[in-house]
């Protein structure tokens, strides 16, 4: 690992409306380099970010020509983030659920201990879906038992990623493109001798009103998440969790 880290923000994005360009201005002013990828939208929410690449000299866009998924967006701006010469990348979601308070807190962290990831353990408020909340413990009691404990929170979208073993462990599956990203690479980072430090985070729900936007679909995507989990498991009994060795 470099002596010396060097991170960027990076922000995947599919349709996130009038949000996108306040999470991205709220970042800039938390983090000079931000890379935004738009991942096959095409609802225009992009039009801002592009003019902002103007006055911004870190901030970076890339768009993919269609959409596929977040994980497949996390990878592409991972890639490009180590063609620039970035050692980490932060990813925080689109639409304005993360602070931008927490990113240099995060960062300082990593810079720290650069060989972890550091993962957000989400403070949920009043605001927070009650079934968003409590759906997600059945993962994260999964993703504990597959961890041995590492991870809090498998789907909390805010983290620190080295981006060496980030790239390699995407590259060497077909999986984790879509909303399987979250639990499974840091479940398989884990296993590759990644170490993991949690730290609480505080999270937000925006309404409607403000923009709001959910892609999540509850039966498609907790099936995915479903035979996800039968993935790891599987491999967890067959020694998945030797990787590292």
């Amino acid at each position: 690992m470099s002596l010396s880290p060097r991170h960027a923000v990076l922000i995947p994005s599919y349709n996130s409306g009038s949000l996108l360009a306040e999470t991205v201005k709220e970042a800039l002013g938390a983090w000079p380099d931000v890379i935004v990828v738009i991942d096959g939208s095409d609802d225009g929410s992009d039009r801002v970010v592009a003019g902002l690449c103007a006055e911004h000299a870190g901030l970076a866009m890339l768009r993919l020509p269609t959409n596929r998924g977040k994980g497949a967006a996390v990878l592409a701006g991972a890639l490009w983030a180590r063609a620039h010469g970035f050692s980490h990348v932060l990813t925080m979601d689109a639409d304005g659920q993360h602070p931008a308070s927490a990113i240099h807190p995060f960062v300082s962290r990593s810079q720290a201990w650069p060989d972890a990831m550091v993962l957000g353990r989400p403070v949920f408020g009043k605001d927070a879906p009650f079934i968003r909340v409590w759906g997600r413990e059945i993962s994260n009691m999964l993703v504990g038992i597959e961890t041995g404990g590492m991870v809090r929170d498998c789907l909390f979208g805010f983290r620190v990623y080295p981006l060496a073993p980030l790239i390699a462990t995407m590259e060497a599956s077909r999986f984790m493109r879509g909303f399987d990203f979250d639990p499974e690479v840091v479940a398989r980072l884990c296993w590759h001798g990644v170490p993991a430090e949690n730290i609480p985070t505080s999270v937000r729900y925006p309404s409607a009103n403000e923009g709001g936007i959910s892609h999540f679909h509850y039966g498609r995507d907790n099936l995915r998440l479903i035979l996800m989990h039968l993935r790891l498991l599987f491999a967890w009994m067959r020694g998945g969790n030797r990787e590292r060795r």
